[in-house]
């Protein structure tokens, strides 16, 4: 036997029930994937944060323990600390990613100081107690680590930014970003400067 309902029973009923398929409608519809890709893009960005962070905490153990065989070699530590203090002194919390010049300056800012690390890494092979030395074979092999996560690390904060930034202009995003999240704005992005952007800088050891 049925279960007799209310007028007021039966409307409540179906107004439930179109509310959990309108709710079941929009999920399928893309409508939290704005939110969700902007998330993945901020948490891919503290990836290339760490690792850069990572870098640069190296640098300046394996700068005294060059100088400790290569004092001479002043010219190619300095441009390393130089470029160390420039790469660090960019702010980069979150606002950087709406900001396509401060990132760019930061990408180049970390572009010299690689250029500077491979140039420093070229001295040691002209001293054969300096690439003997077990804490510069410690710290080379850190590095090198270092290197390879950061290259990872931007590569998928690129994938995430591209893919959210291809949510905000395509259908159903450009609907949903313009109804319930037109605060949220296209994230800048890294910019290839080399043929094989996506590699790890190469560090000759």
């Amino acid at each position: 036997m049925g279960i007799l309902r209310t007028p007021f029973q039966q409307r409540t009923f179906w107004q439930l029930s179109s509310l959990m398929a309108l709710v079941l409608f929009l999920s399928g519809c893309g409508i939290n994937n704005i939110p969700t890709y902007d998330e993945e893009v901020t948490a891919a960005w503290a990836q290339v944060e760490n690792q850069y962070q990572r870098r640069a905490d190296l640098i300046p153990n394996l700068v005294e323990t060059v100088k400790g065989f290569a004092s001479q070699e002043q010219e190619t530590l300095t441009a390393v600390i130089e470029a160390r203090s420039k790469a660090t002194s960019i702010q980069v919390d979150e606002s950087i990613l709406n900001n396509p010049q401060k990132l760019k300056q930061f990408q180049q800012a970390q572009g010299e100081l690689s250029s500077a690390l491979s140039r420093l890494m070229a001295v040691s092979e002209r001293y054969p107690d300096l690439k003997s030395n077990q804490n510069f074979l410690a710290l080379q092999s850190q590095l090198e680590g270092t290197e390879n996560r950061i290259a990872v690390a931007r590569r998928d904060f690129i994938q995430a930014v591209q893919r959210y930034n291809t949510e905000l202009r395509t259908f159903p995003g450009r609907i949903w970003h313009s109804i319930l999240y037109s605060d949220l704005e296209p994230r800048a992005n890294f910019e290839a400067t080399t043929e094989n952007a996506d590699d790890a800088p190469a560090v000759e050891f």
